[in-house]
């Protein structure tokens, strides 16, 4: 199955074109304004602090740490260049493991003790390299994403999973190596990583950072006890007992850190997982449970947004206002979660033209934000749009679809994409993601995060490795 490449699409009247005859109501501006009346460049307020534009850097992991969890030389790079980008909101940038065993790769950063000035010095390296490129940082927000793997953990370098999983899972229990409970946390074991959560947020709070983010998407703990329909006791069943996980560190948090903002990051839709058919384009495995899909709906590959608006309502009146959109889950699913038109070395070909995925999380996003206006949503899913991302980002921010534009992998490669769109300069070409995955192939391989096919620094270092071996 193939589509057409974005960068074939020479003008807007070409884009949109492409855009018809796939039937998708995706706004697109002719001309993307700079400056400071740019919708774009508009700031955001969220209760305390100024958000001073509309572009947003999410959360990566970087399997660029160190062995105990500290940022190394490569990680710092990466968030200098978070810096330099010229996004006002930071949401994380990393994904942070509050504890050794939740970490989703060996090389994953970890919060505690033992690693809080690192974190402080890796924040203040950021903050100097936005200072340096745009002389203020008083419209700059930083946060911190929280997170434990669960059933994706992988802590350690012996290349073999260790899951904790909410509840069993047919279709996904085989892809972790689970053949018994043993995996399964118990009601004690959650609510001493509430402690461990409320604890890392904490350590968050003293190294400076304004919110963290209490992750609940990509299949990962948070995310998988949102669907725990089948688990006992306390934190399974009804919504009630579904989102006591967050409830509860959410009051931890309000109690011992009372400055520090909290978001949520979340998977809005699931689907069942995709799997390579015969011709190794992706196709669903539909004989699971859909009541196991958050945010899915029977078929186990379509969107019921019933439970995600419940959600958004518990987080309204938590009085959590920072909300970050996503969807489905990169190990099972990806083409709904960052649609890209070359899978990773572990993947699948895209089961349907890739813009479907990217209009998918859009739609979602602006549905939510139609009944939740107060809530401030950050859009994921962004980066397949190439160079039309930003005509796209201003039309659905100027529309009130979606509030802030949040880009992961194209920051890999062209950090200064925010900056040169807010001045109103040619973006580079040359530095335009295109979906080639080898920042998820190379994770999935073991090697360092970075973007090889187009970031220099990483074609080098890649070449110097090869040379040495």
């Amino acid at each position: 199955m193939t589509f057409p490449r974005i960068a074939s699409f020479k003008t807007h009247a070409a884009f949109t074109r492409h855009l018809s005859h796939l039937q998708l109501t995706l706004p697109c501006a002719d001309l993307v304004e700079s400056g400071p009346d740019s919708p774009l460049a508009q700031s955001i307020q969220v209760h305390d602090f100024i958000i001073g534009n509309r572009f947003c850097i999410l959360p990566m992991e970087g399997w660029d740490g160190t062995a105990d969890g500290k940022p190394s030389e490569l990680t710092r790079r990466r968030w200098r260049n978070f810096g330099r980008s010229g996004a006002k909101l930071i949401w994380g940038g990393e994904a942070v493991a509050v504890r050794h065993d939740g970490r989703a790769n060996p090389n994953q950063m970890v919060i505690n003790s033992e690693n809080l000035s690192e974190l402080e010095s890796l924040r203040a390296e950021l903050i100097a390299s936005h200072e340096t490129e745009f002389g203020t940082t008083a419209d700059l927000v930083i946060g911190l994403q929280l997170t434990h793997a669960g059933r994706f953990a992988k802590p350690n370098c012996n290349d073999r999973m260790q899951p904790r999983t909410a509840q069993r899972n047919a279709l996904l229990d085989s892809r972790c190596g689970i053949t018994d409970d043993s995996a399964l946390f118990s009601d004690d074991e959650i609510t001493a990583l509430i402690e461990d959560f409320v604890n890392a947020a904490c350590l968050a709070e003293q190294a400076g950072f304004q919110f963290v983010d209490i992750k609940h998407c990509h299949g990962y703990l948070g995310h998988e006890l949102l669907s725990s329909f089948d688990r006992p006791g306390k934190f399974g069943g009804s919504f009630e007992n579904r989102t006591r996980f967050l409830r509860e560190i959410v009051e931890g948090i309000r109690s011992r850190a009372s400055s520090l903002e909290i978001g949520v990051r979340i998977s809005v839709f699931d689907f069942f997982p995709f799997t390579p058919g015969p011709d190794r384009v992706g196709i669903p495995q539909k004989n699971g449970d859909p009541r196991l899909l958050f945010g899915g709906d029977s078929s186990g590959v379509g969107i019921d947004l019933c439970e995600p608006m419940k959600f958004l309502s518990l987080l309204q009146s938590l009085g959590i206002e920072l909300v970050c959109t996503t969807a489905g889950s990169p190990y099972y699913n990806p083409h709904i979660q960052r649609p890209a038109l070359f899978p990773p070395s572990d993947g699948y070909g895209p089961p349907e033209n890739p813009l479907l995925g990217v209009s998918r999380q859009i739609q979602a996003t602006a549905e939510l934000k139609r009944h939740y206006p107060n809530l401030v949503l950050v859009g994921s899913g962004y980066s397949y749009l190439q160079e039309w991302l930003p005509h796209v980002s201003q039309e659905v921010v100027q529309s009130k679809w979606v509030d802030s534009i949040g880009l992961g992998r194209m920051v890999l490669s062209y950090p200064e994409l925010p900056a040169d769109v807010l001045a109103g300069r040619t973006m580079s070409r040359k530095k335009v993601c295109r979906t080639f995955s080898d920042c998820t192939t190379s994770a999935r391989k073991g090697m360092v995060s970075g973007c090889y096919p187009l970031d220099p620094f990483y074609k080098e270092r890649k070449k110097t490795l090869d040379s040495d071996t």
